[in-house]
């Protein structure tokens, strides 16, 4: 019997029109272009405007584009998987939401909440579905609607991040593409570094946390981008070692868009030249679970069937990992 594996059969994206760029947060906080720039690598971010829009809004235009591109139906799809940790509630969950919105009535859904790791862990969890053989259509996605819970007078967090979505769309496969392996961390004790203080059941949202402005990114960036950099160049090279590849093996690294000085720690640590590492960072800055499906449908005209492709990431948490892929198809 032939092994069935989890091919990636297409990508969707959607990032919102309105781009808060760096010379516009100048006007906001005390800070400046140049500044922003040699610390991170961003330029500008999309942010979601709009009454009653949320994370599932972001999420609808990455799907359907999907829906589109591969000429699929909505009652074809039979699970769906939300990376996100700014749902549009506490419950029901985005994933049902999606559902809903886009008619995937066939279909059963969760989210995944592993902050920046989330669509790894998504991709993981959505590949495994598939591998059982009990499952033929899945969505992976990773979306987030970071503007939800930054604080515009903090200059350490608000630079960071945007507001994206990706989607793919998991198939199976005898041709030996799709996901091939996949390491996953998490340590929990790097929660202290990064999180949101109130707004779970340790300490329920009041008049109090509201005042305190504890509904918010809780950030210590130097121990995070301590932590960021080893974990997300270890695990990578680790990915790489397990499975006996060389960097000449490796089409493309697409790491997670958080700071361009991690990024570029992983490739050194791979060996990897720019030229194989996708950097969109500069547009849509940190958008947490959606920086590595957005990257894969930016590149998705340059990615070429059988090519491998390692995705990283490094989230709050901390969580972090590194999946290995086979590229299914050539874009048309």
């Amino acid at each position: 019997m032939e092994k069935i594996t989890a091919a990636i059969t297409s990508v969707g994206g959607y990032v919102p029109e309105y781009r808060l760029t760096n010379k516009i947060l100048e006007t906001l906080i005390e800070t400046n272009d140049e500044w922003i720039r040699t610390r991170t690598g961003i330029e500008e971010r999309r942010i979601l405007k709009g009454e009653g829009l949320g994370t599932s809004d972001l999420a609808v235009g990455a799907v359907q584009e999907i829906f589109k591109k591969r000429g699929i139906s909505p009652e074809e799809i039979e699970c769906v998987i939300v990376a996100t940790v700014t749902p549009d509630m506490v419950f029901p969950s985005t994933a049902n939401v999606l559902s809903d919105k886009l008619g995937m009535k066939n279909a059963f859904g969760f989210d995944v909440s592993a902050a920046c790791s989330g669509f790894l862990y998504g991709l993981t969890l959505g590949a495994s579905l598939i591998e059982s053989g009990r499952y033929k259509n899945v969505i992976v996605v990773g979306a987030d609607k970071m503007s939800s819970i930054v604080d515009y007078n903090d200059r350490t967090t608000c630079i960071i991040f945007g507001d994206g979505a990706g989607a793919v769309l998991l198939e199976r496969s005898n041709e030996g593409n799709g996901v091939m392996d996949s390491i996953l961390k998490s340590d929990g004790s790097g929660r202290e570094f990064l999180h949101m203080k109130a707004g779970g059941s340790v300490k329920p949202a009041s008049v109090e946390t509201v005042l305190a402005k504890e509904h918010f990114v809780y950030q210590e960036g130097q121990s995070v981008f301590k932590f960021a950099v080893k974990g997300m160049a270890d695990v990578s090279y680790e990915l790489m070692q397990r499975n006996n590849l060389t960097a000449d093996d490796i089409a493309w690294l697409v790491p997670h868009q958080a700071n361009l000085r991690i990024i570029d720690a992983t490739a050194s640590r791979m060996n990897l030249p720019k030229e194989k590492v996708m950097i969109n960072i500069q547009k849509y800055g940190n958008t947490t679970a959606g920086t590595i499906p957005l990257c894969l449908w930016e590149w998705e005209s340059r990615l070429k069937k059988g090519d491998n492709i390692i995705l990283a990431a490094f989230g709050g948490g901390f969580t972090w990992g590194a999946t290995l892929i086979k590229w299914a198809y050539d874009s048309k």
